[in-house]
């Protein structure tokens, strides 16, 4: 993947044409989001030792924005690396020297442009998300309810979707993932109230799978930024990896 391609990708893909915003400088080249107008791509060209790599010759790189969970495990391979002159957590750097391939290049690409468009965009046009809710067992006992039906309603508290994955967290003393649940229907008007618990809008989750409680059990999911399940949350892409492979997971 040179700079070119990745030129001719942006501008056939997004329609976007490069910004050169320095004036003394006209190999740096920033791909700006139609909808947002914020970066989300920077073409470089750096010194091999900026990277902390061997030897004084300059060699062309793509900075992207990235998931940090996602971004801390592709810096472990060749060819990515800690951002150059940005925000290390957020984003990284590409070598466009053939270490990585095309494809890669361009599927980080397309992750930098989801994740710098708009909120109002991202509300339009994210596809099936992945969230970690969490249960207590002393006021629900799950299993019961599942062996009567593989659709149980329970209390939606955020903006899960149809489509959407859910996993269910078993609170202490279980500290575990349980549950692969997939929405069905949301947003059902529900009134219900007690001590512990309030509902004004319910959801239909349909089961997918059972976990044993020591497969995904919480000190896993520290590892992967998951240090406690309070209410629901996005299911982080690395997290996600582990649970289903690769190649199932969802986006982040």
């Amino acid at each position: 993947m040179t700079r070119e391609e990745v030129l001719q990708y942006a501008k056939e893909q997004y329609g976007t044409d490069p910004d050169y915003p320095w004036r003394r400088d006209r190999e740096s080249a920033v791909l700006r989001h139609a909808d947002s107008r914020r970066w989300y791509g920077l073409l470089m060209r750096v010194g091999k030792d900026r990277l902390g790599l061997p030897g004084g010759e300059s060699v062309d790189i793509l900075n992207v924005k990235c998931d940090p969970m996602l971004g801390e495990a592709l810096r472990r391979g060749p060819g990515i690396f800690p951002a150059y002159h940005m925000n290390h957590a957020e984003w990284i750097s590409i070598l466009l020297d053939g270490t990585v391939e095309g494809e890669r290049v361009l599927d980080l690409l397309d992750l930098s442009y989801r994740l710098t468009a708009s909120r109002k965009e991202k509300n339009q046009a994210r596809g099936p998300k992945e969230w970690i809710i969490p249960a207590n067992y002393r006021y629900y006992n799950v299993e019961e309810g599942l062996a009567e039906s593989p659709v149980m309603e329970w209390k939606q508290s955020s903006d899960v979707r149809v489509g959407d994955t859910v996993y269910l967290y078993m609170g202490a003393p279980i500290s575990a993932i349980l549950y692969k649940f997939k929405a069905i229907e949301v947003n059902i008007p529900y009134q219900y109230e007690d001590s512990h618990l309030t509902i004004r809008r319910a959801m239909k989750l349909e089961l997918m799978e059972r976990y044993d409680k020591d497969r995904f059990p919480l000190r896993l999911l520290k590892s992967f930024g998951v240090y406690a399940v309070r209410s629901p949350r996005s299911m982080p892409h690395s997290l996600s990896c582990e649970i289903n492979g690769p190649g199932e997971a969802g986006l982040p």
